[in-house]
């Protein structure tokens, strides 16, 4: 799976992904910090990854249908420290091995994991 780390994560996260053997590259590499949130989804689109972000923007199913989205992982978490944010990002990797990423909307919390899309709308 491809994924597009965005700039309001720590880059630690992509160095997650790429350890459980995702391809992951952040928005910080791709020299896109500052870029709009159409933007993004739209290169996200184009390079068929999906979007890692605490950006709750992107969580609105309205604005970004499972069905037409590649796919979004939001991080919705009340606390957004470095430590809190990985370690919550680390229960969502061996999910990912048993739900599907591609074409779903994901809302990671500290307590649970939501997934969204054709198979669950």
């Amino acid at each position: 799976m491809k994924f597009k780390i965005d700039e309001n994560l720590p880059l630690e996260v992509a160095v997650l992904l790429r350890s459980a053997n995702h391809q992951a590259i952040t928005i910080h590499e791709q020299q896109m910090t500052g870029e709009a949130d159409p933007r993004i989804i739209e290169v996200c689109q184009q390079e068929e990854r999906a979007l890692v972000t605490l950006d709750l923007d992107f969580a609105n199913v309205r604005a970004y249908p499972p069905k037409q989205f590649h796919s979004n992982l939001v991080l919705r978490l009340h606390r957004q420290d470095k430590p809190h944010v990985l370690t919550a990002f680390r229960r969502a990797l061996p999910l990912m091995q048993e739900q599907p990423v591609n074409r779903h909307l994901w809302i990671i919390e500290e307590t649970r994991i939501r997934v969204w899309g054709e198979d669950t709308d």
